[in-house]
């Protein structure tokens, strides 16, 4: 038997997955499976972690989301509620122009079209269908609300839309079938609207966790989220069957409609996306006369280290090594990186932003002639191979660090001579601690008795509740004689190292001379105009 699971969650759909990407992975090759989509919720975040960890077990990896589309355009917020503002899409890159397509979807999704979710609409789908296989995702999407409303017209209509934007051939009305009464309402239905238009089915299981058994921890990450408790009759209800289940367990889950089983290898085959991030795409430096980088790079070094011996020709040990380092960084086509550091470095000097490079930066000629180090790398003897040599492979790199009070200054004047600039997104995870308070809080105990178990668990960076148990006798013996705090430290333990919310990196920008979007998936925090990436 073989099956391909299309319409899966990892811990990047933020307090709806609970499953990282490694263990998917093997779990997926555990089952005999060959191939295997990710698609997060409104986003891409974890698309290149699933991308290379795939590749390198073996595995076929098909990029995708579960996209969120508005009922009318992607500017309309006149829906006032969650509910009808935003329906699930499933998209499914098949090849690179696919994944491209993909990366300007999610990217328009957060800026343009956020409302309550990223959303993109019809316009945004047709304008960037190619490559992308599309299906019509689970109950939360448009066509099955709308039969679940009893209203087929409407159904026919917008799965008719969708087939005149990706064809007969890429565009799949899918089903599942995982215990929901409204499943069973909806699927002959379903069914026949595909017969109807002519489009293929294809069955999913909508993954969210690896195991049967993990259904009571998501339960409580779903809480987490929506800062419910277990006790809450309002809390989020998940399906004990929305698992990664092998291939056996969705052919007879879906037995119903074996076409819909046959299909998901079909679309697998129909996917062969290849990405190639290995040619470096750094921006070009606009020169004043239009030289090249490498020259208008060694005219500002050699007048500046002029500079630095008050105009006077410098000792020839000096001019050796600076034509060392100009040769070395242009040859390994860092010119326009150094030039940039620099414009930026001399902005910040002339609003009198205090600025100074760190680490092996320091350790350049170069940069001491450029004047975006202050230290004589020669009269202290610090080696230009600390930061680079024609030998290393690793990029070099400028550690800058700018007052607080003026760095967001330095970056907006960035954003604004380069035009496509992104800060970097970080990802909070439930750690060890922090797990234990969340959860905690999900199962209603008392806060002191929360407190007590979460400071038995040392502080510190890699510790986890595993080896907390193991070197604390206390805590152990709390979790070995009391059932509850058991439980408490079981689903700790199992949302350890999930991701919990995205936020900004304190130092990273990403700088290119092209859209960043063709390149990158860029979203935005919702109380903030900076795009990140």
């Amino acid at each position: 038997m073989e099956f391909t699971h299309l319409h899966v969650h990892s811990h990047y759909s933020l307090l709806d997955g609970a499953i990282q990407v490694k263990p998917l992975i093997d779990a997926t090759l555990k089952h005999g499976m060959t191939a295997l989509a990710l698609t997060d919720h409104g986003n891409m975040f974890g698309a290149m972690e699933f991308y290379r960890e795939a590749k390198a077990a073996g595995l076929k990896p098909i990029p995708g989301i579960e996209a969120y589309v508005s009922p009318t355009t992607r500017q309309d917020r006149s829906m006032g509620n969650i509910e009808t503002a935003a329906y699930h899409i499933l998209l499914l890159a098949m090849n690179e122009k696919g994944w491209q397509n993909l990366l300007k979807l999610s990217s328009s999704s957060f800026l343009e079209g956020f409302y309550y979710r990223p959303r993109v609409d019809r316009e945004l789908l047709a304008r960037h269908n190619e490559g992308i296989v599309c299906a019509t995702a689970c109950l939360g999407g448009e066509v099955p609300t709308a039969l679940m409303r009893g209203e087929e017209d409407v159904a026919r209509r917008i799965a008719g839309e969708y087939l005149d934007i990706f064809g007969p051939d890429r565009f799949f009305i899918e089903l599942q079938n995982q215990g929901y009464k409204e499943q069973e309402q909806i699927n002959p239905s379903l069914t026949k609207l595909a017969k109807h238009l002519g489009v293929g089915l294809v069955g999913t299981n909508d993954v969210h966790f690896l195991r049967r058994e993990d259904k009571p921890t998501h339960e409580v990450l779903t809480c987490i989220a929506t800062a419910k408790k277990l006790t809450d009759e309002k809390k989020p209800f998940y399906s004990t069957e929305l698992y990664l289940k092998s291939p056996a367990e969705m052919c007879e889950a879906l037995a119903e409609w074996p076409e819909a089983i046959t299909n998901t290898l079909r679309i697998a085959e129909m996917c062969e996306c290849t990405l190639d991030y290995s040619e470096k795409k750094l921006p070009v430096f606009e020169t004043p006369q239009k030289e090249p980088a490498g020259e208008y790079l060694a005219t500002l070094a050699r007048d500046g280290l002029k500079k630095r011996f008050d105009g006077s020709e410098p000792p020839q040990e000096y001019r050796d090594r600076l034509k060392f380092e100009l040769k070395v960084i242009d040859d390994k086509g860092y010119s326009s990186y150094f030039l940039i550091i620099n414009d930026c470095v001399q902005f910040a000097r002339k609003d009198n932003i205090p600025t100074a490079p760190r680490g092996s930066g320091v350790a350049t000629l170069m940069g001491y002639a450029l004047g975006i180090a202050d230290i004589d790398p020669i009269k202290y003897g610090l080696l230009f191979e600390r930061f680079t040599d024609p030998e290393r492979e690793e990029d070099p790199d400028i550690d800058l660090d700018i007052c607080q009070d003026g760095r967001a200054k330095v970056i907006q004047y960035v954003r604004e001579k380069y035009g496509h600039v992104a800060q970097i997104i970080t990802y909070g995870t439930l750690k060890a601690r922090a797990a234990i308070r969340d959860v905690g809080r999900v199962m209603d105990i008392p806060l002191s008795e929360v407190d007590v178990i979460a400071k038995l668990v040392p502080e510190g960076p890699g510790v986890t509740l595993d080896a907390a148990l193991k070197s604390d006798a206390e805590l152990r013996k709390r979790y070995e004689s009391d059932p509850i705090i058991k439980t408490l430290i079981d689903h700790s333990r199992n949302l350890e190292g999930l991701a919990r919310h995205s936020g900004v990196h304190a130092a990273g920008v990403v700088v290119s001379d092209r859209p960043l979007d063709d390149f990158l998936p860029l979203c935005k925090q919702s109380n903030s105009d900076g795009v990140i990436t």
